[in-house]
């Protein structure tokens, strides 16, 4: 939940103790103020999630306070409280950046849709900075096609559908670039959870001091650069599917706090003391010998066999010959559409040498090669001179 401190700040205690006692049914930490100084107070003591505040109050305005509270914290929702005669000032307010206004008296009901409303509003951005910090570290949320060809890829995509409609966890493991994450994206589109969150983690790419707060997210001041609260992944994927790729990368101390969140499905933001309830799928992956990797003490063994619930191993490019020239008209195709240019042909010398290439950076590999054949090759044809191996 992104809502959880909340600031009401009324000069009649009547609204002040309403407003109180229904936040608090929903769960809410609320802080009340009765003037514009202990709002200040308040404001520069403390971080909130959402601010309610009345319009007209002994020593200032609502709009004074919405001020204050932009300056302090630009993201953080303000609602603003106001009478009939007063209406004119409240939609000021939005113009100042309120997000909404309440019309007394309202009932609790209201009160409750304004909360939900915010609630969106608040992971509406928090995913699309998510997809943005996505877009700028070359992550991609296109669906891929999986060529399946071989027995071997044939079996998998079988148990791909079967597994997708469960919650069990899924552990994917195979040499790098074998097509492990698009493995995992497949089993998210074919679950009951496609239409929610598929949030993923390089375990490899985070610096180990930042993973922890990566996962679990963290409050205001929890060290040094939390300027502002965060939301970890897991709450980001709350209904969904949290992807954990190359997860024999993350710090053994880091796999006992990632134990414990995934058995209870609960944890504590860094710098936190509330538990945070969420429902996520996890699908892992690895390209390490996973008992070597466990001999070794790389990874937990509590920790692997409760991701490990569905093992899924998809063997290299390699030893599934059937899927390689196919894959490599997929990637034409694409590269077709990527550069908008015609599609290219591989003559039959290209495929020959295709076929008794060893490829040992797997299905990644056979991509580069033939988009680079792709853009290099002025003809339409491609020839096995035009082929980099």
């Amino acid at each position: 939940m992104a809502i959880e401190k909340i600031l009401v700040i009324d000069d009649e205690e009547l609204i002040r103790l309403f407003l109180k006692e229904t936040l608090k049914r929903m769960h809410l930490d609320v802080t009340l103020a009765k003037n514009g100084a202990e709002a200040n107070h308040a404001l520069k003591n403390s971080a909130f999630d959402l601010i309610i505040t009345d319009m007209k109050l002994p020593d200032t305005t609502g709009i004074e306070i919405l001020k204050k509270a932009k300056e302090l914290y630009p993201l953080t929702p303000v609602i603003v409280i106001t009478a009939f005669g007063t209406i004119e000032n409240a939609v000021e307010a939005m113009k100042f950046g309120a997000f909404t206004y309440l019309i007394k008296p309202f009932c609790a009901e209201t009160i409750e849709a304004a909360i939900d409303k915010v609630k969106e509003h608040i992971l509406l951005l928090t995913e699309n900075q998510y997809l943005r910090d996505q877009v700028a570290t070359g992550g991609r949320h296109t669906k891929n096609q999986i060529i399946a060809n071989s027995p071997a890829m044939k079996e998998i995509l079988a148990q791909v559908e079967q597994v997708a409609k469960s919650n069990a966890s899924v552990f994917i493991s195979g040499e790098s670039g074998t097509g492990k994450e698009v493995i995992a994206q497949a089993i998210h589109d074919n679950s009951l959870r496609a239409k929610n969150p598929y949030i993923k983690v390089n375990c490899a790419a985070v610096p180990e001091t930042l993973l922890e707060s990566e996962f679990f997210g963290h409050e205001k001041g929890a060290f040094t650069g939390a300027i502002n609260k965060r939301l970890g992944r897991f709450e980001l994927g709350n209904t969904g599917t949290l992807f954990l790729d190359e997860v024999t990368e993350i710090p053994l101390g880091v796999q006992a706090k990632l134990l414990r969140a995934i058995q209870e499905q609960e944890f504590e933001r860094v710098g936190g003391h509330k538990s945070v309830k969420v429902d996520v799928r996890l699908v892992s992956t690895t390209n390490r010998d996973i008992k070597e990797a466990i001999q070794n003490k790389v990874i937990r063994e509590d920790l692997y066999y409760r991701l490990n619930v569905v093992p899924i191993h998809i063997p290299p490019l390699r030893t599934r010959p059937e899927d390689i020239i196919p894959l490599a008209d997929y990637f034409l195709e694409r590269a077709s559409v990527e550069n908008k240019s015609k599609k290219k042909i591989l003559t039959d010398t290209a495929k020959k040498k295709l076929m008794a290439y060893a490829f040992p950076g797997n299905v990644r590999e056979l991509g580069n090669i033939i988009e680079r054949a792709s853009v290099m090759t002025p003809g339409e044809e491609i020839t096995d001179k035009d082929l980099y191996i």
